[in-house]
Formats: C-alpha cells, sequence, structure tokens
C-alpha cells in the first residue's frame, strides 16, 4: 500500500537515495598513441627511481628499467648507450632510447631460436644449448645456464622447448608493463609528479614534444639507426636472462579429498548458547571484493563452534543461484591492546557441504571475525544480458506499483541487510545498505522522517516498509527505474535480477558456557588484516619452498581439501618479480583469472598470491604451478 508523504518531510531523506545516480561521472578522452608511450616510460621508469627527476648512473640501472620498459637489451645494445664518457642518463634520454629500441616481437624470437634448432621440432637439447650460451658470442656462466635449463615448465627430458618459452616470455613481458602502469595509475603522488621535459596534459591537448636529449648523451649515438633484429645470439642471451630460477609444485586432488576435513558438530550443541548474524560479500567493479567485518566478545573461556555458509534466499524456479556455489571462509583475530594489534587464532578450515566451520577453546575477549573468499568463484560476470526485467508499472488509473519479481529481489535484499534475523531493519543494519547503495548514511534526522512514514516496529523498518520506501523512491522519479537499478546493480544484481555480483551468508557462533555477542561494525575490502592472517595461516600451515639459489625467496602452499593458496615471502632487502605459470593445471580455477601472471613482492614481505580452486568438484583437480624469479 502506498503512503501518503509529505513532499518536504521526506526531502532529505530521498535526496540521500539519489545521490549516486546524480553525481556526474567524470569524462575520459582516449589517450593519444604519444600519450600511452610516455605513461608506459613513466611506468618502467619509476619501477626502479623513486622519482623522474633521478638519474640512471649505472648500465644495471639502464638495463633494470628497459627490462621494466618491454625491452630485451643485450650488453651490446646497453654498451652503445653507456660508453666509457658516460656518467649519467636521465628520463629525457630513457626516452629516446625507447624510440630507438623497439620490442622484440615474438616472430623475431622464435626466429633467433629456430635457427638453432636443427631438427625442426620447437626445441633445443641442452647440450647445444649449453654450448651456444658458453662458447660462442656475447657468453653466460654456467649458473645463468642452469638456471635457464632448469626452468620447470619449459624443459622437459633434455630439451628446451622454446616455442613455449617465447609465449611465456612475451606473456611475461606484457603483464609485467600491465602490472608497472596500472601501480602507476592507482598512485595519486606518483601521477601528479612532473616527468622529466614532459608534464601530463589533458587528452584534448596537442602531445607533448619530443623531449631534447641531454648532453651527456653520446652525438654519435643519436645518429644511429638501432633495431632489435642484429645480432640473433644477443637477443637469445637477453631473452633467456629474463629468468634467473624458478620452482614447481604438483598436487593432484581426488574427488572424494574433502572428505578428509569432515566438520562435525559437538555432541551436546542443543545445550549450548548461541548467536547469529548475516552479512555480504560484494564485488566491486574492478573485481575487488569487500564484506561485513564483526566484533566478538566471550566473557567466559568457552568451548566454541563457530559456522558460515552462504545465505540460501527465496530461489525462483529456473532461476540460477550461483553465490550458494561460492566458497566462505572465517578468520578469527583477538584483540590486544589495541585494534591494530590482532593475534591470528585460527580460520574455519573443516567442511561439510557448503557449511565451513571450527570448534576449540576460546578465552575471554575480544575477538575480530573477518569472513573470507577467494574470489575463484565470485567473479564479474560475462554473459550478456538479452532483456532488461521490468521493475514497475501503472495500473489502468495511472497508479504506480512495484512488479512481483522486484518484489521478490526486494524481499531477498531485505533479507541479506537484515543482519540479526529479527525480520526487522535497525538504523544501523539500514546504514550498512545507504553506503553500500548511495556511499552516505541516514542521520537521526532522515530515519525520523523514515519511521513517521513507513511502516516500523521498535523504532525499525519493516518488510513493507521497506518495500513502500523503495516504491517512493519510484514515483519521486515518476516510474524512472535509473535509481532502483543503481541500488540493485549495488546489491549485486544484473539486469535480469539474478544475484551474481554478491554472496550473502550466515554466521552461527555457539558457546557451552556463555552467550557471545556479535556486531558488524565495518563494510571494508577484503585485504590488510585479512592478508595478514591469510599469510600467517599459510605460512603457520603451509609446505615451503625455497627459490633455487635465492634462500630469501620462498613460496608457501597450503593446501586444503576444496582450495589451494600460495604465499610468496620476500626476506630480501629489494622487492622481485615472480612469473606464474599455472597452463599445466587441469579444472582448475583461480582468483586472478589469468594462467600466467606476474607479481611484484615488496622486500621484508609476504604477500598471497593466488588462490586454486576445482573448476567442477565432482572431477579430479591437478594443481601444476611455475614460480620463477624474474631478472
Amino acid at each position: 500500500m502506498q503512503m501518503a508523504i509529505s513532499p518536504g518531510r521526506d526531502a532529505s531523506f530521498s535526496s540521500q537515495k539519489s545521490a549516486l545516480s546524480e553525481s556526474p561521472r567524470t569524462k575520459r578522452f582516449p589517450l593519444t598513441e604519444e600519450e600511452i608511450f610516455y605513461m608506459n616510460c613513466r611506468a618502467a621508469y619509476l619501477t626502479v627511481f623513486k622519482s623522474s627527476l633521478e638519474n640512471i648512473i649505472s648500465k644495471e640501472q639502464l638495463y633494470l628499467a628497459l627490462q621494466h620498459a618491454g625491452r630485451n637489451p643485450s650488453q651490446k645494445t646497453i654498451n652503445k648507450y653507456w660508453t666509457p664518457q658516460t656518467a649519467k642518463l636521465n628520463f629525457d634520454d630513457f626516452c629516446i632510447i625507447l624510440r630507438k629500441e623497439k620490442p622484440t616481437s615474438k616472430a623475431e624470437l622464435l626466429k633467433s631460436f629456430k635457427q638453432l634448432d636443427v631438427n625442426d621440432n620447437g626445441s633445443i637439447l641442452h647440450t647445444d644449448l649449453y654450448k651456444l650460451l658458453t662458447k660462442r658470442g656475447e657468453k653466460m656462466t654456467q649458473e645463468e645456464v642452469n638456471a635457464i635449463i632448469s626452468l620447470a615448465d619449459v624443459n622437459a627430458d633434455g630439451k628446451f622447448d622454446y616455442i613455449k618459452f617465447c609465449k611465456v616470455y612475451m606473456t611475461t613481458n606484457e603483464q609485467c608493463l600491465k602490472t608497472t602502469v596500472e601501480k602507476l595509475e592507482v598512485d595519486s603522488k606518483l601521477r601528479r609528479q612532473q616527468f622529466g621535459s614532459h608534464i601530463e596534459g589533458s587528452p584534448e591537448r596537442d602531445p607533448s614534444p619530443v623531449p631534447k636529449p641531454s648532453p651527456r648523451t653520446i652525438r654519435k649515438t643519436d645518429q644511429e639507426t638501432f633495431s632489435n633484429k642484429g645480432d640473433t645470439r644477443s637477443s637469445l642471451l637477453a631473452a633467456t636472462r629474463k629468468f634467473k630460477t624458478s620452482v614447481s609444485f604438483t598436487i593432484t586432488m581426488d574427488v572424494n579429498s574433502n572428505r578428509n576435513s569432515k566438520l562435525t558438530e559437538p555432541d551436546s550443541i542443543k545445550e549450548w548458547l548461541c548467536v547469529q548474524s548475516k552479512g555480504c560479500f560484494f564485488l566491486e567493479e574492478d573485481g575487488e571484493i569487500i564484506s561485513h567485518q564483526y566484533r566478538m566478545q566471550i566473557v567466559q573461556r568457552s568451548m566454541v563452534y563457530l559456522t558460515i555458509k552462504p545465505l540460501n534466499l527465496s530461489q525462483v524456479e529456473g532461476k540460477p543461484s550461483p553465490w550458494l556455489s561460492v566458497d566462505t571462509t572465517l578468520y578469527i583475530l583477538k584483540e590486544n591492546e589495541n585494534q591494530a594489534n590482532l593475534q591470528l587464532m585460527c580460520f574455519t578450515e573443516l567442511r561439510n557441504g557448503e557449511v565451513f566451520g571450527w570448534t576449540g577453546e576460546l578465552g575471554p575477549g575480544i575477538y575480530w571475525l573477518i569472513p573470507s573468499t577467494t574470489g575463484c568463484r565470485l567473479r564479474k560476470e560475462r554473459k550478456p544480458i538479452t532483456e532488461e526485467a521490468q521493475l514497475v508499472y501503472r495500473d489502468e488509473t495511472g497508479e504506480l506499483f512495484l512488479t512481483k519479481e522486484f518484489r521478490s529481489t526486494l524481499s531477498d535484499i531485505f533479507e541479506v541487510i537484515d543482519l540479526d534475523g529479527n525480520g526487522l531493519l535497525s538504523l544501523e543494519e539500514y546504514n550498512f545498505f545507504e553506503l553500500r547503495t548511495s556511499g552516505e548514511k541516514c542521520d537521526e534526522d532522515a530515519w525520523a522522517v523514515c519511521r513517521d512514514n513507513f511502516d516500523t516496529k521498535k523504532n525499525e523498518l519493516t518488510r513493507q516498509g521497506f518495500m513502500d520506501l523503495n516504491l517512493m523512491e519510484a514515483n519521486d522519479r515518476e516510474g524512472d527505474p535509473r535509481d532502483l537499478w543503481v541500488t540493485l546493480h549495488s546489491m549485486g544484481y544484473n539486469k535480469a535480477l539474478e544475484l551474481t555480483e554478491a554472496c550473502p551468508f550466515i554466521i552461527d557462533i555457539y558457546a557451552d558456557k556463555c552467550k557471545p555477542r556479535i556486531k558488524a561494525v565495518h563494510m571494508e575490502a577484503c585485504s590488510g588484516q585479512l592478508e595478514k592472517a591469510i599469510c600467517k595461516s599459510v605460512l603457520n600451515k603451509g609446505n615451503a619452498r625455497v627459490m633455487d639459489g635465492y634462500e630469501d625467496i620462498i613460496v608457501h602452499t597450503y593446501k586444503h581439501d576444496t582450495w589451494i593458496t600460495s604465499v610468496i615471502e620476500n626476506k630480501s632487502d629489494n622487492k622481485v618479480i615472480i612469473h606464474i605459470n599455472n597452463e599445466l593445471s587441469k579444472n582448475c580455477v583461480n582468483n586472478r583469472g589469468l594462467n600466467i601472471f606476474a607479481v611484484e613482492v615488496a622486500p621484508k614481505s609476504t604477500m598471497v598470491c593466488q588462490h586454486v580452486m576445482p573448476l567442477n568438484e565432482r572431477q579430479e583437480w591437478i594443481y601444476y604451478c611455475v614460480y620463477s624469479l624474474m631478472s
């Protein structure tokens, strides 16, 4: 039933609902080729240096910067630009070099290798490769050659598979350049810098002129024409030096592997005290996942049983329910002196169907409950929606109504945001919804307007009141559903009203000595404290493998019955780039959505590299991954 509302009284409340849809988006124009070139130059330079005002002061720095720009400089190439008279090069010099030294193409790289392939079968014997690289032309050391023939994903049976190497190499170059550009784009400090003589401008302006070279650059070098074709052996040497060492993992997971860690309820669970809360994972436009986070209080040492699982909503016949197959985990951290100092206690690693749980003893104190999902199954939807669902209609009198399908969807949304499950929405619960859909909170005055105009009980909004609130929004826009769609998309629904980019969940907590208290306090990205918790759990429980010859670089792999997580630990004082190749895995999907990619690990740090799960749990899955340290 539509409720009579004073236009003046509801203005403050309804204005918050439409704020997001009315905010103008910043117009973006396509970048010119010149701007793309300079952006790539900046990204590569700032991967090596803190500022573009810093100079290159050694051959090693020049070599590294060129590699980050996707080039494969041989020693001969480096010597052309760094002569005995060269003391330093600036950013403008670097740009000039990049204009002259074009990236090696896959065809050129293959041609270099084919000259050594006497049998024309796509591979080179290790003995022949060893002779070429250590005896002729620009020589490599024995250790460097051993590193090449130990790369697990391109070597087998005493042969070097150069076709696979070229594919991996080119993909790695592209990924590294993409990573450096993305890092530059998100760093506002770097975006605001002036890079050499090139000042970042708007797309409407003419591209900046080619910068003049520094007087320190040798004039003879400027007049020469350089290309990557030259000495094919030099190209081969430059390419093979890309990888320093590698380590591989092979794990075969049986169909019935999840029976090994079966979750069982405590025998006396019916006598324990219980509390419950709901929440939701939301998939952002950039692929990041955010969710509710909770504080839990235990006042007396107790045996505790915690579970988390996807929330079962009313399912329309024939409509998919993809969120029910999303994996859910709960990390439990204890708060010590302050919120910043959290101690990982446990996580819900036991499983029974879609339920993940943990049983153990917890002492009195404040705990943080941080939900997690690997992201392997909660991913951006790719299928096109051919027909948009109708949200509202008018009857013969012209009165506006919500369609049956939209009302059903709103009822499901109500179930998700009713965190305590009492059938009513408190101001706190409603504000999580508001923050998600409009980016703002509803204040006490606006809530008073809501209470006066919509059905409430004990200062909380009923399901009918929530329906009428959305009908009011449709009436405010004279039936235009655009604001309603903003809300639906924010909550994870597509144009067919299918929940595809969110996963609601429910947490149950039982304790034998006291009733736990739980409260949702944040809705944040699944990073930060969660990343630390995952890294610590993998380091504690996983299998560690040291990179051969680089004892400070360690790959930790944790095998759960449902997923595999890898963490890279960098104990060195320098950042490292690790190339990851999953191409030989079978029946697997990872959270990054790429079989081949590269990650940058900061010095003295650990990072979650990837999560891997089976595409089909009813079939065997094989995890085969090669981690290579890049030069």
